[in-house]
């Protein structure tokens, strides 16, 4: 009997179901990143396209401008409302999901990479982080989908961006408004992102040999150094 072969359309299933495998055949498929990586732009950017046709443009508008600070928000008032035009603040964020992407993937590829050669005697490539660090990511289909769903749901096309973020923990355990100290930095935190760092931490420590308890200092350690240093300014 022939051996099912494995593809990288079991290694996407298998990143929900059976991570260790997914990322066993990921280590030996390096070149299967540009699936995840493509589907992961495609629905990051078309949430927010359909996001920017859908909104209140003009209540967006005046939202961006309440949040500015007070003494800006007299004399910059009217030049927002001048730039921000629909098409091309669709297309800026867009854009900045796309180019984005590429740039934190890289950045996590070569932390990565260094923190190997540094802790590590296990003989990986920069093309192995950098795909290791879109496949350990490729969860956040999942929030995109998320955000699309609460967008046809919702009863009022006046919505801030971050509540997309629907598995956010601001929209689950601290429920700050705009405006309030803790409301960027819990919106930028989700579930998704604890299942990501969990998926890395598994991945680090079947690639490289190292404990977990290492695995999981190596990888958090960035997160926490940028969130404490973000919660220390608040």
């Amino acid at each position: 009997m022939t051996e099912k072969t494995y593809t990288v359309f079991n290694a996407m299933v298998d990143m929900v179901v059976a991570p260790g495998t997914a990322l066993d055949q990921i280590k030996l498929n390096s070149s299967w990143f540009w699936w995840p990586l493509l589907i992961s732009i495609a629905l990051g950017a078309g949430m927010l396209y359909y996001y920017f046709g859908w909104v209140d443009f003009s209540w967006f508008v005046e939202e961006t401008i309440s949040a500015m600070p007070t003494e800006q928000r007299a004399d910059g008032a009217e030049a927002v409302r001048n730039f921000m035009q629909v098409g091309s603040t669709t297309w800026m964020s867009v854009g900045a999901v796309v180019a984005g992407s590429f740039v934190m993937y890289a950045i996590m590829a070569v932390y990565l990479h260094l923190a190997n050669k540094l802790s590590t005697s296990a003989e990986l490539s920069y093309g192995q982080w950098f795909s290791f660090s879109v496949w350990t990511n490729f969860v956040g289909v999942f929030a995109a989908l998320a955000g699309i769903v609460f967008m046809l749901m919702s009863d009022t096309n006046q919505v801030a961006a971050e509540a997309l973020q629907v598995s956010s923990f601001n929209a689950l355990f601290v429920h700050a408004s705009a405006g309030d100290p803790w409301y960027q930095i819990a919106s930028s935190f989700t579930l998704i992102n604890v299942w990501t760092l969990a998926l890395m931490v598994i991945g680090y420590t079947r690639w490289t040999g190292a404990s977990v308890l290492k695995s999981t200092i190596i990888v958090l350690l960035p997160w926490v150094l940028i969130y404490g240093i973000w919660a220390s300014m608040v």
